[in-house]
């Protein structure tokens, strides 16, 4: 997961809740929604970050709020995120994200900036994700299943391009590479606009562990 910073929400949105007798399922623009979640998110699923795009077939407009025991939350723009279809129709233990969620409580929201959703993750050599605190790591396997072997292998591959980089630095300098040149790799998976890479917050965290044991 990486935090997600929320843009307005669409106009017919914020025009469908005043309507009398508004809610989720009589709301006509879920195209107009989708697009803006998945801008909002930069082409990435809100859990597992992998790519999606604003077709219906691509993604699920996500309730992290569930509808069912929440439903003065199912217009609520904040309460929205775009989700990948995580293994929609396949076995349960196959399935992850929202798809694996279904109404069960995430305690931890992406797009929520007070729960400082990226301090709490970090990732093993071999693709794994783990939450700083038992409860969340618990909500990452349990909850939303993102250390399924496909996730963890997506998240493995990257990584490991980011330590192929490293060393072939390494040989080319013929010695440390410095800490500058760590920041510009990172920026290259945080760009400050447009879609992002699948999975590169794993690169981020990655390379920012390294530098923070840099001296500045």
């Amino acid at each position: 997961m990486r935090a997600i910073n929320k843009g307005l929400e669409p106009a017919s949105l914020t025009a469908h809740r005043k309507n009398a007798h508004s809610d989720y399922d009589n709301y006509k623009a879920k195209a107009e929604l989708r697009q803006v979640l998945v801008t909002d998110q930069r082409g990435l699923c809100c859990y597992c970050m992998g790519r999606i795009s604003g077709a219906v077939t691509r993604m699920k407009i996500e309730h992290w709020r569930c509808q069912s025991r929440f439903p003065s939350e199912q217009l609520n723009y904040r309460n929205l995120l775009a989700a990948c279809l995580g293994g929609k129709g396949q076995p349960s233990r196959l399935q992850h994200c929202d798809t694996s969620k279904g109404d069960r409580d995430l305690e931890w929201n992406p797009a929520d900036p007070s729960h400082h959703i990226e301090t709490r993750i970090r990732y093993g050599l071999d693709g794994s994700v783990h939450g700083n605190e038992t409860r969340f790591d618990d909500h990452l396997n349990d909850v939303l299943n993102l250390n399924l072997a496909m996730l963890r292998n997506n998240r493995k591959r990257l990584l490991d391009a980011v330590l192929s980089w490293w060393k072939y630095e390494t040989a080319r300098i013929r010695g440390p590479v410095p800490r500058d040149r760590f920041i510009r790799q990172r920026d290259l998976f945080a760009p400050s606009d447009g879609d992002l890479k699948p999975y590169c917050q794993v690169a981020v965290w990655w390379l920012e562990q390294r530098i923070k044991k840099m001296p500045a």
